[in-house]
């Protein structure tokens, strides 16, 4: 039986890139059997690094057996993995988020969190030497996934590891970072393709706060105005995403990437008190600019409060 190697769902660019990247590792390095799945269709960011690297879209899975082994990545919360995770074999994980609970294993496992910005820089790390072994593909996606985590190191979770280790890559690659940088973006910022539901949920994350449970959305962007330009039909779907998926609230933020900055969509009184309370805003309309705010994980989840 192979290894499943799997982040989060809705899966991101690291999400895509980092289980390809470590089932490289598993089977080439290490003479595994593993393979590298996703827990849904990839963002337009992810699907670009397929595309530019030729890899193979990875199969998608909606769940695990009882029993079968995998490797979690990016993510350490049962909420965002398969919903019968804790009767699987998880036989390691590696990520770079804050510990959640809930995750149960068979036995003692191999756990690597650190405070990087990225899951691929920290794989790169536990490669060791055998990093230098990565074919040109594998170092493509390394590289994708810590200059989108790290949104071209502007995000300030941003390390100078994680700088270090996409500068090697990118000079291994002969590839100009912030050429690079620019076609990713532009890749992740052409979302005209998608439905309402589907932008809100492309990159979400389900967070509860003194019990209202919201799911945490961010669409980063070098053209805002093309998310903003359908806000009203954004806001009117966000009442049904939250129905369908069992949350009381979204919550959701577009990230201007060059401007540094997010626009919060508010569409009623609840979306109005977080964004005072935990932004300090002054919000009048149904958006508010929140100028700094670039990361879910550093400066979002951890101050929003009701």
């Amino acid at each position: 039986m192979s290894t499943l190697v799997f982040g989060h769902k809705s899966p991101d660019t690291d999400s895509t890139g980092s289980p390809i990247l470590w089932a490289w590792y598993l089977n080439d390095v290490k003479g595994g059997d593993a393979e590298a799945v996703l827990l849904g269709e990839p963002n337009t960011e992810a699907a670009f690094m397929l595309k530019k690297w030729d890899l193979p879209k990875p199969r998608i899975i909606s769940d695990v057996d009882e029993g079968q082994a995998c490797v979690v990545v990016d993510t350490n919360n049962p909420a965002e993995l398969p919903e019968n995770i804790n009767n699987a074999d998880v036989q390691a994980i590696i990520d770079h988020h804050k510990l959640v609970g809930g995750l149960e294993t068979k036995g003692p496992i191999d756990i690597t969190v650190r405070p990087l910005a990225c899951t691929a820089t920290i794989m790169v790390d536990l490669m060791g030497d055998d990093a230098a072994k990565m074919p040109d593909a594998m170092k493509g996606a390394a590289l994708t996934c810590i200059l989108s985590d790290t949104l071209e190191f502007r995000s300030p979770t941003t390390t100078a590891h994680d700088r270090e280790v996409a500068s090697k890559l990118a000079a291994d690659l002969g590839v100009n970072i912030g050429d690079y940088a620019a076609e990713m973006f532009a890749a992740k910022s052409d979302v005209s393709a998608f439905s309402d539901a589907e932008l809100i949920r492309m990159d979400s994350k389900e967070y509860e706060v003194s019990g209202t449970k919201f799911r945490v959305s961010v669409l980063e962007t070098t053209a805002p105005g093309m998310v903003l330009d359908r806000k009203d039909s954004l806001m009117a779907s966000m009442k049904d995403v939250a129905s369908e998926d069992g949350v009381d609230e979204v919550l959701l933020f577009v990230v201007d990437i060059l401007n540094e900055e997010a626009t919060l969509l508010v569409p009623n009184d609840v979306v109005k008190t977080v964004a005072e309370k935990s932004f300090d805003a002054s919000v009048e309309g149904d958006t508010v600019v929140l100028p700094g705010i670039m990361s879910r994980k550093k400066q979002i989840i951890p101050n929003l409060a009701l």
